[in-house]
């Protein structure tokens, strides 16, 4: 095995799979992503994944391993930790979650029984399958339920969160979601768990990277454990964190993530994990995470300008939720023809939606992945005028196609290759 086959390159060995994966570097070069939960990776995190640290096994944590040979990769996973610590301002931090799911999952098993009470915010409200969703592990295993955010303007009904509270007496309240766009009132939610006696856990997911440059307030003060992810705003690999302010929690925590709900770990994750940790320390992503907001408010301005309604009123992070249904539309609909254009993003549930995803009537749109590359208020602006272009096409009847919905798309896919082209990738 020392020569051979097995020391072929990737498109020597297998065409076909170096094939498909030039094709998707080639769609992130050409496409403009919006999608919330991306960003694009430095060439220093790319390496990390792709280093021979991947074919070691271990378990159990530095010092306390189930394998041999852990001397260096314990190394690289305490280093990691010291990161993660230093950047939050944390006591503890566990980075061997493989996902956020994975991390609420681990904090989950640490806090509460089988059947505990935990109350969260609703999917359709901007929450998360792993704050205990029905579909979700985390929904069979726990007794959840839910509070909402207010349907005239779409911010979070903190009454209703505390009446909520006082009603279902939960042991664990979670503060966070995947599409909700404004600053939570992290104080407010570390009150209501005090009155009803119940733990707070913070999901972070979206804005750990806003949170790391001081571009947005930390829940660590408040939160009794915080999770987050390393994609998203972190602009690092795919894989959890938890953090936390409590040394008390710190044996069961660790004890829930292994041997709780995992086994080895991923190092060529934790590796990456401890490198996009100290780029997030430096100057350059402190502005890059102050223009993630300023190009959110941009990309907002311009959809309302046009006459779409923006949950929330706006936007305090990198996410902006947008109503199509004001034009007639899907959210299936409008990710479709947007992406017909290279404008990548997803479609979303919105506070009025009902919960078959086929009749959703939102989008959901991020910022991240774009100013990674660049792009300033100027560039966001351009691109949500684009967006209503082609959404304001397809509500006129663009999807059944013809010379005028073909015309509008060649013009907006032309003004994507020019912007791809002037903010280029790898």
């Amino acid at each position: 095995m020392s020569g051979g086959r097995f020391a072929e390159p990737l498109a020597d060995g297998d065409p076909e799979t170096a094939g498909l994966l030039e094709r998707e570097l080639d769609r992130q070069r050409r496409h403009i992503e919006l999608i919330a939960s991306e960003n694009i990776v430095s060439r220093a995190v790319l390496d990390a994944l792709g280093h021979a640290i991947t074919n070691k096994t271990v378990e159990g944590y530095p010092g306390k391993r189930f394998h041999g040979g852990a001397e260096v990769v314990d190394r690289v996973e305490r280093l990691a930790v010291e990161r993660a610590k230093a950047l939050f301002g944390a006591a503890y931090a566990n980075v061997q979650p493989h996902s956020g799911s994975q991390a609420n999952l681990a904090v989950f098993f640490a806090l509460l029984k089988p059947g505990e009470r935990v109350l969260a915010m609703d999917l359709a409200a901007g929450g998360h399958l792993s704050h205990g969703a029905k579909a979700n592990l985390s929904g069979r295993w726990f007794e959840a339920h839910g509070y909402g955010v207010r349907r005239s303007d779409g911010l979070i009904d903190y009454e209703g969160m505390e009446a909520r509270a006082r009603e279902v007496q939960p042991r664990l309240i979670v503060a966070g979601g995947s599409a909700y766009p404004r600053a939570i009132d992290f104080a407010r939610f570390r009150r209501a768990a005090d009155q009803v006696g119940a733990r707070l856990l913070v999901d972070m997911a979206h804005i750990a990277g806003l949170v790391a440059a001081g571009a947005h307030e930390s829940p660590l003060p408040h939160a009794d454990v915080v999770t987050c992810t390393t994609t998203k705003t972190l602009r690092g690999p795919r894989g959890g964190v938890i953090l936390t302010n409590d040394e008390a929690l710190s044996k069961a925590l660790d004890s829930a993530v292994f041997p709780g709900v995992q086994g080895s770990i991923h190092l060529q994750v934790i590796a990456a994990k401890a490198v996009c940790f100290k780029e997030a320390r430096a100057d350059a992503f402190k502005a890059y995470a102050r223009q993630v907001i300023a190009n959110a408010r941009a990309l907002a301005a311009a959809l309302a300008a046009r006459g779409y309604r923006i949950w929330g009123g706006g936007s305090d992070t990198h996410l902006v939720l947008v109503d199509v249904a004001g034009k007639g539309l899907t959210g299936a609909r409008a990710e479709a023809r947007l992406e017909r254009a290279g404008l990548t993003c997803n479609k979303n549930a919105t506070p009025l939606d009902p919960t078959n995803p086929a009749r959703w009537t939102g989008i959901r749109l991020g910022t991240a992945a774009a100013t990674t590359r660049g792009f300033a208020e100027a560039e966001f602006d351009h691109v949500g005028h684009l967006i209503a272009d082609l959404l304001d096409d397809e509500a006129a009847g663009g999807a059944a196609g013809g010379a005028a919905a073909d015309r509008v798309d060649a013009r907006a896919a032309a003004a994507v290759a020019d912007l791809s082209g002037r903010f280029p990738i790898y």
